[in-house]
């Protein structure tokens, strides 16, 4: 059974993740409302990671025999200057998701839950991958600056990014 303390900040991340799941799709209307449809597709699919992330908290929650709370979601920001300004905002977005993740390893260190710990190593590793993927994106998009070709070259290449869930280790 997972203390009160770990418990509630295990539901404060599945509500978190699925926060980031509507920021992204916010990101993604952004994009579309913009014209650029693979820019919305990324984040589209990035919504749609994030909704597996907090779902693997309430399969988490609920394997451990403690209760699951649904709270609900925070609006997401709709306003964005640019197409680089969203990706900013993800990026830090990120770098912030990755800070709560590591407060969760430290609650779990510091009682002892390995269970716990031995779950959150997924999304520690999981934040090295998604904040490297948004910082890259970044730059690229820093570097394009107003060439709208490059611009729409790189809208045509995440256009094709595609999602397929990890299989479950057992």
């Amino acid at each position: 059974m997972l203390s009160e303390r770990l418990l509630n900040a295990l539901n404060d991340q599945l509500k978190y993740e699925f926060d980031s799941s509507h920021l992204y799709l916010s990101m993604a209307a952004y994009c579309a409302s913009q014209d650029f449809d693979g820019f919305a597709h990324f984040f589209r699919i990035q919504a749609e990671e994030e909704r597996f992330h907090a779902m693997k908290f309430f399969d988490f929650i609920h394997a451990k025999g403690s209760n699951v709370v649904i709270k609900g979601v925070e609006e997401p920001s709709m306003q964005y200057d640019s197409i680089l300004d969203a990706f900013e905002k993800a990026y830090e977005h990120e770098k912030s998701v990755t800070k709560r993740v590591y407060n969760l390893m430290d609650i779990a260190t510091e009682e002892r839950e390995h269970a716990t710990i031995s779950f959150l190593r997924w999304f520690v590793d999981e934040q090295v991958e998604e904040e490297a993927s948004f910082d890259m994106i970044k730059k690229k998009i820093k570097r394009i600056k107003d060439d709208t070709n490059a611009l729409y070259m790189l809208d045509d290449e995440l256009g094709n990014r595609t999602y397929t869930p990890p299989k479950e280790e057992n």
